[in-house]
C-alpha cells in the first residue's frame, strides 16, 4: 500500500510540458509586418511623387478641366501660369496632395500587399493565358480602392485649387465614384505591368524604368478615365454625369486631353518614387523585423 502511495505522489510531482508550434502568432505577426513595409514604402513613393511631378500635374488638369485651357497646349499653359503667378503656381494643389498622398499611397501599396499574401496563401495561383496573373491583378483593385477612399477629398481640393475653383466641405467627395473607378483600374494595370513587363526586357529594368513603364503603360490603359475625373472634381461642369462627360470628351476628340504632360510626370515622379520606393522597402524588410 506504502509503495502505491510513494508511486501516485511521484507521478503527481511530475511536471508536463507540451509545446505547440507557434504557426497562428508567427503568421499574424509577419502579416501585419508585411504591410507596415509596404505602407511605409508607399508613404515615400508618396512623398516623392508630389515633390517631382506637381508642376506636371497642374499643367495636365488644367488642360482637362479649366474652359479657357481646354484647347491650349502644355507649353502655353506653363508659360502663363508661370508668368501670371511665378513658379508657386505651378504648385498649385500640392499641399493637399503632400499630406494626404502620403496617406493614400502608404494605404495603396499597404493593401495591396496584404491582399496579395492573402490571397497566395489561401487561393490556387492561375495565370490567364499564361501571362496575367489574377491573383495580382484583384490585389492591384483592392489597393487602387484603399487609394481611391482616402484620395477623393484631397485630389478634390488639389484639382479646385489647380483650376482655381472654390471648394467646400459639402464638395469633398463630388465625383468620388469615378475617382473610385480610376484608382482600382489604374493601380490593377500599374501591379499588372510591374509583373510581366521586367521579364519581357533583356537583363531587366532598374527600379527608375520600371516604375517609370508600368505606370505610363498603366494611365494610357486607363487615361480618358483620368480626363472625366478631372471635369467631375473641377466644378466648371456643373449638372453633367460622368457618363455625359465620357459621351462629350469622346465627341469632341478630349479622352486624351493632357498627356503629354501627364506622362512627363508620371516618367519623372514614378519612376524617381519607385526607386525610392524599393530603397524603404529594403531597408524596412532588414530592420522591421529586428524590432520585434
Amino acid at each position: 500500500m506504502r509503495a502505491i502511495e510513494h508511486v501516485r505522489e511521484d507521478v503527481a510531482s511530475v511536471a508536463v510540458t507540451v509545446q505547440v508550434p507557434d504557426v497562428a502568432s508567427s503568421a499574424w505577426l509577419e502579416m501585419p509586418r508585411s504591410a507596415g513595409v509596404g505602407f511605409l514604402a508607399g508613404s515615400a513613393y508618396g512623398a516623392t511623387s508630389v515633390i517631382v511631378g506637381q508642376p506636371l500635374d497642374t499643367i495636365k488638369t488644367r488642360m482637362q478641366a479649366r474652359p479657357d485651357s481646354i484647347k491650349t497646349g502644355p507649353m502655353r499653359v506653363a508659360v502663363e501660369l508661370a508668368r501670371s503667378q511665378g513658379v508657386q503656381g505651378l504648385y498649385r494643389g500640392g499641399t493637399p496632395v503632400l499630406l494626404g498622398g502620403t496617406l493614400f499611397r502608404s494605404a495603396q501599396f499597404g493593401f495591396y500587399e496584404l491582399a496579395l499574401k492573402q490571397l497566395r496563401e489561401k487561393t490556387p495561383s492561375y495565370r490567364v493565358f499564361g501571362v496575367l496573373d489574377w491573383q495580382i491583378a484583384v490585389a492591384g483593385i483592392a489597393g487602387g480602392l484603399a487609394r481611391g477612399v482616402i484620395e477623393a477629398p484631397f485630389d478634390l481640393v488639389k484639382v479646385s485649387q489647380q483650376v482655381e475653383q472654390k471648394w467646400t466641405v459639402g464638395t469633398l467627395y463630388k465625383g468620388s465614384t469615378i475617382t473610385l473607378v480610376r484608382n482600382s483600374a489604374l493601380f490593377c494595370a500599374f501591379s499588372i505591368y510591374r509583373d510581366i513587363v521586367p521579364p519581357l526586357i533583356p537583363g531587366g529594368l532598374s527600379p527608375f524604368w520600371m516604375g517609370a513603364l508600368s505606370s505610363n503603360l498603366a494611365w494610357l490603359t486607363i487615361w480618358p478615365l483620368d480626363v472625366i475625373k478631372s471635369q467631375r472634381q473641377s466644378g466648371n461642369f456643373p449638372h453633367h454625369s460622368s457618363w455625359a462627360l465620357l459621351v462629350d470628351a469622346a465627341r469632341g476628340g478630349l479622352l486624351f486631353r493632357g498627356l503629354m504632360p501627364g506622362l512627363a510626370r508620371s516618367t519623372l515622379a514614378n519612376g524617381s518614387a519607385m526607386v525610392v520606393y524599393k530603397k524603404v522597402e529594403e531597408w524596412g524588410n532588414v530592420e522591421v523585423p529586428k524590432w520585434r
